[in-house]
């Protein structure tokens, strides 16, 4: 069942559009969405334009304040529009100023607001967009604090009340071991029912490495020097770690609306730091010295930036962790790497990603049982797998299974942007996000924020 909604994007604007068929640029019908970048600072607001959408319109109206993170945007956009296979066709209609927001707001050019930038600024800008009546796709974290998480909340609330879907960026959900790590929990012949674990021996484990350095579209990634403020970034501890939560909440319990108040109880948390030399920070930001507002963060030329986040808590009795770790760069050869296990009465379902598997995410089914009966049992239900997945086989190994994943599956990080994209569409298309999406952000941030919280009481 979805919640009814009905949006600006699909619904008036098609009206509006009525009256108006051909665009400025093309002599083509208008399409019925239009975005509108708001201060652009991350490269994922960049990675939403990868690739071109039948029901997006070309023109995109920009709103940022003047400064090298409107130009890094701008400058990857034109690399897509003229990149040799595929190149995209958009055309950035920009206006820069102190006052971008005010403007956007007053001048309405598009109907869905992309924002993936500074997140100490982020929240605000939800809030006041949707307060407009505007939809709005935003990258994670959508809050850093509980003061943020209180007014998400508030955003949420004026998002329904304005008819306008707010939705966030959850890339990973469209990772193939991912994906199959939940369909196959959902299979009891081969997994059983999930365990709850304890704190100290949780039944759902998500780990993560990542590295300020490294590669985009084929180039360096060059990072704003604010990434690195925690005032401004957020912590680990409610940064990277989103994306895990939202995993175990959308693999352990799938299409279930989740009570934060209710289900939620928060048990440990723990924050690190990674420290940069005055080096690598220039390498990764152009930058030849720390900002004044990195000051609080340097000690004998050293930078620490609390990026590495653990916490333990328990989700409608399951206990789950949950941990990110940064990195300077990766050794050669290698890159972000991802764990993740759920536990099962009949079998363990294992995504690791480490040098055994050349740095590529593969998912193992680890059995409890070698009864015959049980391993024919696998065999047979798999077979949902396969015709769902064509291509995608089992391999029999010591411990249990390997799934064997053709390549086509593998479409990397960069296009799950566009697979988000298309799929906030089709909720615009039909004019309501599923009823369990919003409360599960709720609580999905609400578990980041919380974590954050007790994390630092604790230090």
């Amino acid at each position: 069942m979805k919640a009814k909604l009905l949006t600006v994007a699909l619904g008036s604007i098609l009206a509006l559009n009525q009256g108006c068929n051909t665009s400025k640029d093309a002599g083509q019908a208008k399409k019925p969405l239009s975005l509108m970048v708001l201060e652009p600072g991350h490269f994922h607001a960049a990675l939403v334009q990868k690739s071109m959408y039948d029901q997006v319109d070309s023109v995109v109206h920009v709103y940022a304040s003047e400064g090298p993170d409107v130009q890094a945007y701008l400058e990857k956009i034109d690399k897509y529009n003229t990149r040799s296979e595929e190149p995209t066709s958009w055309h950035e209609e920009v206006y820069t100023g102190a006052d971008y927001l005010d403007k956007m707001l007053e001048e309405k050019k598009g109907n869905v607001v992309v924002l993936a930038g500074n997140n100490q600024k982020k929240t605000d800008f939800i809030k006041k967009s949707v307060d407009a009546g505007l939809n709005v796709l935003a990258d994670k974290p959508m809050a850093i604090d509980t003061d943020g998480f209180n007014l998400l909340k508030e955003a949420f609330g004026s998002a329904q009340k304005n008819n306008v879907l707010l939705y966030d960026i959850m890339t990973e959900r469209y990772e193939i071991t991912n994906t199959l790590q939940r369909e196959l929990a959902e299979i009891s012949e081969i997994f059983g029912e999930l365990e709850k674990g304890t704190p100290q021996d949780p039944a759902v484990v998500k780990e993560s490495v990542h590295h300020f350095f490294k590669y985009i579209s084929g180039e360096p990634l060059v990072r704003p020097t604010w990434f690195f403020d925690t005032k401004q970034q957020g912590e680990g501890m409610v940064d990277v770690t989103s994306h895990l939560v939202d995993l175990v909440q959308w693999s352990c319990f799938p299409n279930e609306i989740i009570d934060y108040e209710k289900d939620i109880e928060m048990q440990s948390a723990k924050r690190i730091p990674t420290e940069l030399t005055p080096s690598q920070f220039k390498m990764v930001t152009k930058s030849d010295t720390y900002p004044e507002f990195l000051q609080k963060d340097v000690k004998d030329s050293l930078l620490s930036v609390y990026a590495n986040g653990e916490m333990t808590y328990s989700l409608k009795g399951v206990n789950a962790r949950v941990a990110v770790y940064w990195k300077y760069q990766a050794p050669e050869g290698t890159g972000d790497t991802h764990y993740s296990i759920m536990k099962g009465s009949k079998a363990n379902l294992i995504v690791r990603q480490g040098k055994e598997q050349n740095y590529k995410p593969v998912l193992y089914i680890e059995s409890k049982s070698s009864a015959d009966g049980y391993l024919k049992e696998v065999e047979e239900s798999f077979k949902a797998i396969e015709a769902k997945y064509p291509g995608i086989t089992l391999k029999k190994i010591t411990k249990g299974w390997e799934l064997v994943i053709p390549e086509k599956y593998d479409n990397g990080h960069e296009a799950h942007f566009a697979q988000v994209a298309n799929k906030y569409m089709e909720y615009l298309k039909e004019g309501a996000l599923p009823d369990w999406e919003v409360p599960n952000m709720i609580s999905k941030y609400y578990t980041t924020t919380s974590a954050l919280k007790m994390a630092m009481e604790n230090k």
